[in-house]
């Protein structure tokens, strides 16, 4: 007879859990069908602004809603299949269909009023201007006036 190790409601690890959480999210409740997709981003910055580029083939730019509030960029939208064969023919099935979601914090303050976004080739490309920086305080020294006689 082997003996099996008891494990209590956690992993080994207290953190396991924790750490699983924090890459996968909460865990889906609704089906693969509902929960859709996270769509890549790469984020970079160049002299004007920050730019971020999303592959979004075969999705119609009317479907995607973008929104910028305080330095967090949201994409969200649909992709819809035209046509939809029964799931038991499938010999394979990685072309992903449904709503996505993706949130992301911006690295640098930016001025969201005036992103511009465009899609070409199925790659969605947002430009976002940076703010300014602020210019750093400039200290004055006082000068003493000597008292008159």
């Amino acid at each position: 007879m082997s003996i099996i190790r008891w494990r209590p409601g956690f992993a080994e690890d207290p953190f396991e859990e924790m750490d699983k959480f924090l890459r996968e999210g909460l865990p889906a409740v609704a089906s693969e069908k509902t929960i859709g997709f996270v769509p890549t981003v790469d984020i970079y910055e160049t002299k004007e602004g920050l730019v971020v580029e999303s592959p979004l083939a075969g999705i119609d730019p009317k479907d995607v809603k973008i929104s910028i509030e305080n330095n967090v960029l949201t994409i969200k939208g649909e992709s819809k299949k035209e046509t939809e064969v029964d799931e038991k023919s499938y010999y394979r099935k990685e072309v992903r269909s449904g709503s996505f979601y993706r949130r992301v914090a911006l690295p640098s303050p930016v001025i969201g009023e005036k992103a511009k976004a465009i899609s070409e080739n199925g790659i969605l490309k947002i430009t976002i201007p940076k703010l300014p920086e602020v210019k750093k305080e400039k200290s004055i020294k006082i000068k003493i006036a000597s008292p008159k006689k």
